[in-house]
C-alpha cells in the first residue's frame, strides 16, 4: 500500500519570515514498513514520496521562502537563514488482531534538526504523531492507510502550532514574527486536533478524535 500525501486547507497562520532551506533524509523520502502479525497476514504501509510533499506543502505555507535541498547540495551556498533536516525516527502500527479491536492505529515520530546560517545546530525536535481508523467502515488495508494519513496530519497540526516555539526558528530571520495558528488544521472531516504540552506519548501528543471523522 503506497500512501499519498494528506491534503488539508491552507493553514490560518501567519507566515514567519524566514528563508529556509528543507532537506529530507533519502530513507524517509521512500520510507516502508512491513509487519506479519502472527499467525496471519502481512501488513505494509509504503509512503513512497508522501512525506516529501507532505512537508513541502506544510513548510510553504509556514515560511515565506522554502528552498528545497537534495542531498549534493550546500547550504553554505544559498541564500538561506537557516536549515532544516527531517527524517524518521519511529514508526508503528497496530491492526484489530494485535488489540482485540476494530482499529487499525499508527505512531510516527519525526525529528526535526534545526541549523542556523553559520551551519550551528539550534534546535533538535521529535514529532510524535497518532492516528487511528475503525474497520466499521472501511476495509483492512483501507482503514490502515486511513490511519497513517491520520498520523501524518496530525503531526503536520503539531508543527503548525509549536515549530516555532520549540525550534525558534523565527529568531533566523531578518524579522522575528511567531505564527499564531487560529484553527491549524480544519478540514472537511472535522478532525478535532489535541497536543500534549510535553509530548511524551504517541498516544497522546497531537491525538486524532476518531469520533470526530
Amino acid at each position: 500500500m503506497t500512501l499519498q500525501a494528506p491534503s488539508f486547507p491552507t493553514p490560518l497562520v501567519e507566515k514567519l519570515p524566514v528563508k529556509v532551506g528543507l532537506r529530507l533524509s533519502p530513507e524517509m523520502k521512500q520510507f516502508s514498513h512491513e509487519e506479519k502479525v502472527f499467525g496471519k497476514e502481512t501488513w505494509s504501509v509504503d509512503f513512497g514520496d508522501a512525506n516529501a510533499r507532505l512537508f513541502r506543502q506544510l513548510f510553504d505555507h509556514m515560511f515565506t521562502d522554502v528552498t528545497i535541498l537534495t542531498a549534493d547540495d550546500n547550504p553554505d551556498l544559498l541564500p538561506i537563514d537557516a536549515l532544516v533536516e527531517t527524517s524518521i525516527d519511529a514508526f508503528e502500527f497496530s491492526v484489530p488482531e494485535q488489540t482485540s479491536s476494530n482499529s487499525f492505529a499508527v505512531w510516527i515520530r519525526y525529528r526535526l534538526k534545526v541549523y542556523d546560517d553559520r551551519g550551528d545546530m539550534i534546535a533538535n525536535w521529535p514529532v510524535s504523531a497518532y492516528g487511528k481508523s475503525e474497520t466499521k467502515a472501511l476495509g483492512g488495508s483501507d482503514a490502515l492507510e486511513k490511519a497513517a494519513l491520520l498520523a501524518m496530519r496530525d503531526a503536520a497540526a503539531l508543527m503548525i502550532m509549536k515549530l516555532d516555539a520549540e525550534t525558534g526558528i523565527s529568531s533566523l530571520g531578518a524579522v522575528s514574527a511567531p505564527a499564531t495558528a487560529e484553527s491549524p488544521m480544519e478540514t472537511d472531516e472535522d478532525v478535532a486536533i489535541s497536543v500534549n504540552s510535553d509530548n511524551t506519548s504517541p498516544f497522546v501528543a497531537g491525538g486524532i478524535n476518531q469520533d470526530a471523522i
